[in-house]
């Protein structure tokens, strides 16, 4: 039975179960937390009771104590501390969730990270009322997850699960236990893989490498993964969590936390520092704690590097970790780790979809089959195009690719994970569902060298500018399931063909303004929320002004589709500015969404751009942002085109008429020789192309 004291009383909340595939309960922690202290109780969890029902109902019910017991941490000990997780402090016991702890670990060396998921303003003095929050990045968007603080014990009050080396700390098993609602129950963290957590945990993009297959410049991913935003775990061969003679486990998951070229017999040796989330046993062979290989360096080196405690610590060469390790599972917070594209932004989209056993569950694809079914899978458009300031390097688009499959069931491991994976093809058709005959007349670009049984699968590709077809896929038609599928890249544009994106895509062999007023207007703009736009008849006449090249009033429809791709990015950065949906930008959120668009401008230049194209209160709302964008775009490409020294353009009496076109305003000369580079690179310290020198 629970022991608290029996003169606190308890509220309960109910269940009001949301989402078929997680079903967590909608709980308001502020409003819970604010009712106990009201009613002086502490919290209890209905929907995650402190019963056997939240340990799970099988095999681990076995290993448990006979007389299990659920304590609060202020009735295990007298100082329960709120101080977050240290990477050092963490163990668990044999043959519980070692995957979760490893991926705890790793998580500690982010302390940033960390206080996403473990928020910091909670305490077991300050407002303390037994309740706790977590948040977890759950297939596309972060979940809060609330819990009370009745931890399962042994009759000795010792933590079953994950507990600390200092006694007072609680925090990894109070995030344990807000993970094991998440995913069912505390035995479905039984079994598991380091990368689920490192994704669940951080929303990043997990890259899992076979060492058996190692790429020949691993030590080359390894240092720009170490030294920069990544988690990284890794796990042995198979077994059952049984220790070897040279000190490893078997079936077991570690941290790697550091990496070290030493020199010894003149020639360099690679070495990886490993941490066993047991808190002890250690690796025996050469670098280990009683190594004498230690004596091969300086004593300087080997003072800074070992340790010679049964913490669990140890190093080894990358030689022998490729050797005694299965996988190497790499957690990128920044998509272009496994390429040189430093300190470049990156843009993000996520498609939800579904595979439907009858409809959209099509299977791979089965060439000269009868009855393959691959074109009723879900596709997915892709258009990319390098990014202004890379234009003059024609280099393929760096583009990472992530699918997700969610859970078949509330609890993650009843219903095992399907084999997944995606094919890409190059496409030049419009908006529709491509029929069986496209994919009989066209080869993938890329596809699954195996189906993966994975939470994750990825694959970074290098692609032309262009417009391709993603085709997310199981390895057998009919196999029901969700998905996630992200994609990451420098610039592009995202969407599900045969969805209700919008897009109507004229069938006249030009559209005028009025045509395309009608267009516009009839979208709907599903990036905006409820403040959808108004296109005037004025806009959009300045629209096909900026457009019109042949001076005809009309545009093209594939001048129209490059139009097209043009707002889907406005759409994107003018949302995620807005972020208190008014529909309308300030002055530092229009400089913020000027330059996710890759157009970078001083204050005093963003002012001057709202006091021209915003409303009274210099506010811009979505129609004004967009004629300035396109203007800015237009001014940059005519400045490259007529400079002829880089530094200005002169101008004859004529063209001052239409150009930029219709004519400007006071100011805006100003504005277009700084949009083309001039003034701005010279007062700014920028390139012609809009960024800092000293970030290229």
């Amino acid at each position: 039975m629970p022991l608290w004291s029996s003169s606190q009383r308890s509220w309960k909340l109910g269940q009001d179960t949301v989402g078929a595939s997680s079903q967590l309960p909608r709980q308001d922690y502020e409003a819970l937390q604010e009712r106990c202290l009201r009613d002086g109780c502490l919290f209890e969890d209905d929907t995650f009771p402190a019963t056997l029902s939240s340990i799970g109902s099988g095999h681990l019910l076995q290993k448990l104590p006979g007389h299990l017991q659920w304590r609060r941490p202020r009735n295990c000990t007298s100082t329960p501390t709120s101080i977050l997780p240290r990477p050092k402090g963490w163990i668990c016991a044999r043959g519980c969730d070692c995957w979760f702890l490893a991926a705890l670990q790793a998580l500690t060396l982010h302390q940033d990270i960390l206080s996403q998921v473990v928020p910091l303003n909670q305490s077991f003095t300050e407002n303390y009322a037994g309740i706790f929050q977590f948040r977890f990045w759950h297939f596309g968007r972060w979940v809060p997850v609330v819990i009370d603080d009745r931890l399962p014990v042994n009759e000795a009050g010792q933590l079953v699960f994950v507990s600390s080396i200092f006694k007072n700390l609680f925090w990894g098993a109070l995030l344990e236990k807000a993970y094991a609602k998440l995913c069912g129950s505390y035995e479905d963290l039984q079994r598991g893989q380091v990368s689920d957590a490192l994704l669940d945990f951080t929303g990043g993009v997990t890259v899992t490498i076979k060492l058996a297959e190692a790429p020949g410049n691993l030590w080359d991913i390894l240092t720009r993964a170490t030294y920069g935003r990544t988690l990284i775990g890794c796990q042995t061969h198979s077994g059952n969590e049984r220790v070897l003679e040279n000190g490893l486990v078997d079936g077991h998951a570690y941290t790697l936390i550091g990496i070290r070229k030493v020199t010894c017999h003149h020639k360099p040796e690679y070495l990886v520092k490993l941490r066993n989330p047991w808190g002890m046993v250690e690796w025996k062979g050469d670098w280990s704690d009683s190594s004498s290989t230690w004596e091969l360096l300086s004593p300087k080196e080997k003072m800074v590097l070992l340790r010679k405690k049964d913490d669990g610590e140890f190093w080894m060469t990358l030689q022998d970790f490729k050797v005694h390790f299965k996988l190497l599972v790499i957690c990128k917070l920044t998509p272009g780790l496994l390429n040189h594209e430093v300190g470049q932004k990156w843009s993000y989209t996520a498609q939800e979809g579904r595979w439907e056993k009858g409809t959209t569950a099509g299977g791979p694809i089965k060439l000269h089959h009868a009855r393959d079914t691959f074109w009723r899978n879900p596709q997915f458009l892709l258009s990319v195009w390098r990014p202004r300031e890379s234009r003059m390097f024609l280099m393929p688009c760096s583009v990472l690719v992530s699918l997700l499959q969610k859970p078949r069931h509330r609890h993650r491991n009843r219903k095992p994970h399907l084999a997944i994976g995606f094919y890409l093809f190059r496409f030049y058709d419009d908006q529709k569902k491509l029929p069986p005959e496209f994919f009989l007349q066209n080869k993938p670009l890329s596809f699954p060298e195996a189906f993966l049984p994975e939470k994750e699968v990825s694959q970074e590709l290098w692609l032309e500018p262009g417009t391709y077809l993603i085709v997310p896929c199981t390895s057998e038609a009919w196999q029901e399931s969700e998905f996630v599928l992200r994609v990451f890249s420098r610039k592009h544009i995202f969407y599900e063909i045969g969805s209700n994106t919008g897009v109507v895509f004229s069938k006249c062999p030009e559209i005028n303004a009025a045509q395309l007023q009608r267009i516009l207007n009839q979208l709907t703009w599903s990036g905006l929320g409820s403040s959808q736009p108004l296109f005037s008849l004025d806009a959009c006449q300045g629209i096909l002004a900026l457009l019109d090249l042949n001076a005809s009033g009309t545009v093209s429809i594939q001048e129209f589709r490059d139009l097209w791709k043009q707002l889907m990015l406005y759409q994107a950065v003018f949302h995620k500015q807005d972020s208190n949906q008014s529909g309308c930008l300030n002055c530092s959120q229009l400089q913020a969404a000027m330059k996710g668009a890759g157009i970078v401008l001083s204050d005093d230049i963003c002012l001057l751009m709202l006091i021209r194209y915003g409303g009274p209160k210099l506010q811009m709302d979505f129609v004004s942002f967009v004629l300035l964008m396109l203007r800015a775009e237009k001014t940059e490409s005519v400045f490259q085109n007529l400079t002829q020294d880089g530094k200005g353009i002169y101008l004859q009496k004529p063209e001052q008429v239409t150009w930029p076109s219709p004519l400007p305003k006071d100011g805006e000369l100003a504005f277009s020789s700084v949009m083309g580079g001039t003034s701005k690179s010279l007062a700014e310290g920028m390139d012609p192309e809009g960024e800092d020198l000293d970030q290229q």
